[in-house]
């Protein structure tokens, strides 16, 4: 009986945390919106999203000694503009000098953030 008391209190310990990242993978990654209909399906559906909750609260961490206002929205922005950098940097003929090639990297991952972005570097 001792046992079933701790676990249950454990769980309801952990509620909130369980609550706050079901409503990240279905606000942030998708768990609401996937349209699945067999049972593998929808377990890999739910386990990226979860997957991606993991790893964003993690990147997120790190993000956050920097920009320490910053949310699961500004990291994705971030990422996404760092991502067009790089498929843009790909069709140049030659790769820009250094500065520049930071001044770009910095305006392009700042575009779309909620927060202001602290990178060293101010966008022109």
């Amino acid at each position: 009986m001792l046992f079933v008391q701790i676990k249950s209190t454990t769980a309801y310990k952990l509620r909130f945390q369980i609550e706050f990242n079901f409503r990240d993978a279905k606000q942030f990654w998708g768990l609401e919106d996937f349209m699945n209909l067999s049972q593998t399906a929808v377990t890999n559906a739910a386990n990226l999203a979860f997957f991606m909750v993991n790893l964003s609260h993690h990147l997120l961490a790190d993000f956050r000694l920097l920009n320490p206002d910053s949310g699961i929205l500004d990291l994705q922005a971030h990422y996404r503009g760092f991502r067009y950098v790089r498929e843009i940097l790909k069709m140049l003929p030659e790769m820009p000098e250094p500065i520049l090639l930071t001044q770009i990297f910095a305006k392009l991952t700042s575009l779309g953030r909620i927060h202001n972005v602290s990178t060293g570097v101010e966008p022109s």
